[in-house]
């Protein structure tokens, strides 16, 4: 049994992972819910830190236990909950927050036209938390019984933006002109063929998650704006300083020139992190809204572009210039390392040589100094064997007289003399055993 696992319940013949239940919860932690025609559904999306989503959360379980109704759980990703005949629901995810309000069929007016009332006027109970964040994403999306191809589909949407198509293969049809109304909410109107309630549910959360995501997929666009001319700036900076270093000589220079290209580096590297997970993001909820267009099954409708199309067409140009922004960073990266290394080892390779010359300078000053050690040495040994000498010879004459009272006769200048090849070849015999035993000392 590893560390970190949990011992089996009574009964039970294994023991869990510690993450099993996590991991099996994630499947079922949006779960798709019925929806019957005729429906008006409101969806808003906030932008929250983390502090603000603990708010948020907070706030919801307090107006839940409020209006008697169970809080969501510590953990819980969604929580959905009835406040008379309305039904509200709360999702948590990575960077925002949802809530979804279901109007009852009874409030939807059928033959009249759609979106009325206003999706402002209905929303009152979200009045009631206080805004987690900036609001992102607002939708009013109306599904309708489809009884007739007489909606008046110019009077509800901006014809010039129109995207209408079929889908579950036939049994419902969904149009949009992607702007918002005058109280902000973008409108989606979904028309039923006869499809079941779970269908339609389905249905209703996948167009949902498509302008949620694909208006979260956007946020890339302005931070690329803000960076390109950043991007731009640091590629000028990048080639001028190459062709620097093609005519740049010396030490001093050099290392002004990696100096800058290290300053260039750290700023394009503060740039890429900080734009690391918005790009990231931005790609995987491309990637949602694509796999979303997928689902659902689009059929084209003569004289007007699917979902598909439309987005594509709109959304496909952002993605490409966050993308374009991303590689030239990398790009950029990649050449300011390779230009800084390569300046680098021309540092190096400078440094080199000066240590090879201070090498070569500390050598012929070492070897003067040996000569003058040398010159020095065989003077030492003439001084010392001059003053041996003289002792010696003051010594001789002092025992001059002594010698001849004793019957022995010398010459003190001869004996002298004698004496001073014997003096200097001792005294050069022990200078020299001194400075080998330093030397072996020094070894």
């Amino acid at each position: 049994m590893t560390a970190n696992a949990t011992a089996p319940a009574a009964g039970k013949a294994f023991y869990d992972h510690p993450l099993r239940a996590p991991v099996l919860a994630e499947l079922h932690a949006r779960p798709f819910v019925a929806v019957s025609t005729p429906a008006r559904i409101l969806h808003v999306a906030f932008l929250v830190d983390r502090a603000q989503a603990i708010a948020d959360r907070a706030a919801f379980a307090s107006l839940c236990l409020a209006r008697g109704q169970p809080a969501p759980g510590r953990d819980a990703k969604q929580h959905r909950v009835a406040f008379g005949r309305f039904v509200l629901r709360w999702e948590r995810h990575a960077e925002f927050t949802t809530y979804t309000w279901e109007v009852p069929a009874e409030d939807v007016v059928e033959g009249g036209l759609p979106f009325q009332p206003s999706g402002a006027s209905l929303a009152d109970v979200l009045t009631q938390l206080p805004q987690p964040g900036p609001l992102l994403v607002a939708v009013d999306l109306h599904l309708v019984t489809d009884t007739a191809d007489a909606l008046p589909l110019d009077r509800l949407f901006d014809r010039t933006s129109l995207a209408r198509s079929d889908v579950e293969d036939g049994f419902a049809e969904i149009a949009t002109d992607f702007q918002p109304d005058p109280s902000g909410f973008v409108r989606i109107l979904v028309r039923d063929r006869g499809m079941t309630d779970d269908a339609a549910g389905a249905l209703v959360q996948r167009v949902l998650e498509i302008e949620t995501y694909r208006t979260l997929a956007l946020l890339g666009l302005p931070e690329a704006q803000r960076l390109a001319p950043t991007v731009a700036h640091s590629e000028n900076e990048l080639s001028a300083l190459t062709e620097q270093m093609r005519q740049s000589e010396g030490l001093a220079a050099n290392n002004k020139l990696l100096h800058a290209l290290t300053g260039l580096a750290a700023q394009l590297e503060a740039d890429a992190a900080a734009s690391l997970f918005r790009f990231g993001a931005t790609r995987a909820y491309e990637e949602i809204v694509s796999s979303r267009l997928r689902t659902i099954g689009e059929r084209p409708i003569s004289g007007y572009p699917t979902w598909q199309q439309f987005l594509l067409r709109r959304l496909q140009p952002a993605m490409r210039t966050c993308q374009a922004i991303e590689q030239r960073q990398a790009n950029l990266s990649v050449k300011l390392t390779s230009a800084a290394n390569l300046l680098r080892t021309r540092v190096d390779v400078e440094l080199e040589q000066q240590n090879r010359n201070l090498l070569q300078s500390m050598n012929k000053r070492a070897r003067m100094q040996l000569r003058l050690q040398q010159t020095v040495e065989g003077l030492s040994v003439a001084a010392i064997s001059y003053y041996v000498i003289s002792l010696l010879h003051y010594a001789l004459e002092g025992l001059h007289a002594r010698a001849e009272a004793a019957g022995l006769h010398y010459d003190v200048g001869v004996a002298t003399a004698i004496a001073v090849p014997l003096v200097v070849l001792l005294i050069w015999s022990v200078v020299r055993r001194i400075r080998r035993g330093h030397a072996e000392d020094d070894a």
